[in-house]
């Protein structure tokens, strides 16, 4: 199954049916007058996150979605029947954006998250609706409302509680299948993986999801290599995991690539807890081990981990690093939501 995580909807509510204009005139019956009834309301069109879709692929075969509209009233004081609503079902972590594809009509973060995208016209009432004591035969019924049409934009953020980081080539798919069941493509050659990989990973007796994207490359934010709009797809971990190849020549200048492009795409990306790990070390002995750590650590103003996925060695030690950061997020998550839950107290 193809990976789509950006696509282009129409959407179309239902528009109310007409009231009728109906008069009741039956023999033996010693009074007539108005009986037409109202109009039918229109369908809504919802979105909601639903449980085992992991992209949007769905809205590439299909881009027009309508709901039914209203019948419309008729005689007998018969009001005519609603319009079926229509939902679009998308995956947990899907943005809705207006046409502009800036402005956030909704965030479906749930599971089971419903979000109203475009209400249904109201029916029009029928003449039975203008009788009074001075107009006993209305001759006149409104018209059904117009539903409303919109074009919004479905982007897919995957939620994961890690996310990897660093250029093509650093080991980020050799570190997924090492820890997860995952099987992201690996190879010797830039930009292997096209697309991102979730894997659920384990130690220590808890499990966390890891989210693998493709590798970045200076410029990647002007839309250089594949760009940067996989990016978003690790906005809402809580951990970035910054791997760099142990075998470069200029490990500083790749950590210092990535650091920028992380910057330059703006957001709170660039704050979030990282940690960075110098991977690959079974191709490199002490000496060089320990000099290529120090130059990372003086650049980047923190600790630096060792690591190779191939080998497993550190492995433990990143995923309990990982975890102690996640733990740590979530925690703070439950107080933010304690604090927002508290009844005001004199």
């Amino acid at each position: 199954m193809k990976f789509l995580d950006l696509a282009k909807v129409y959407i179309r509510s239902g528009s109310g049916g007409n009231g009728c204009t109906s008069f009741r005139r039956e023999k033996y019956v010693e009074f007539g007058g108005p009986d037409g009834g109202d109009g039918g309301r229109g369908g809504d069109v919802w979105v909601e996150a639903v449980e085992g879709l992991n992209t949007l692929i769905d809205f590439r075969y299909q881009q027009h979605f309508f709901a039914q509209n209203g019948q419309g009233g008729m005689g007998r004081q018969k009001s005519g029947a609603s319009g079926r609503d229509m939902v679009l079902k998308v995956p947990v972590g899907t943005e809705i954006l207006d046409e502009d594809e800036e402005t956030v009509v909704a965030d479906l973060t749930e599971l089971g998250q419903r979000v109203l995208l475009a209400q249904g016209g109201n029916g029009g009432w029928g003449n039975l609706h203008f009788k009074t004591s001075t107009n006993q035969a209305p001759r006149r019924a409104n018209p059904g409302q117009e539903g409303v049409e919109r074009t919004l934009w479905l982007r897919l953020k995957l939620i994961a509680d890690a996310g990897l980081l660093g250029l093509p080539n650093a080991g980020k798919s050799t570190f997924l299948a090492a820890t997860s069941n995952a099987r992201p493509k690996i190879a010797d050659y830039p930009f292997t993986t096209l697309h991102p990989n979730l894997g659920v990973v384990g130690v220590d007796g808890a499990e966390f999801v890891i989210a693998d994207i493709p590798g970045l490359i200076e410029g990647a934010h002007e839309g250089r290599g594949i760009g940067d709009r996989f990016l978003g797809h690790v906005e809402r971990c809580a951990v970035l995991l910054h791997l760099i190849d142990g075998t470069s020549e200029d490990v500083v200048a790749d950590c210092g690539t990535v650091l920028t492009e992380l910057e330059l795409y703006g957001g709170d990306l660039a704050d979030k807890p990282r940690v960075t790990v110098l991977n690959k070390i079974d191709s490199l002995d002490e000496d060089e081990r320990a000099e290529k750590r120090a130059a990372l650590e003086a650049a980047s103003g923190g600790p630096v981990m060792l690591m190779s996925g191939v080998a497993r060695e550190g492995v433990t030690e990143v995923l309990r690093a990982l975890r102690a950061e996640i733990d740590e997020d979530r925690l703070r998550l439950k107080r933010e939501d304690s604090e927002e839950g508290e009844a005001w107290r004199p």
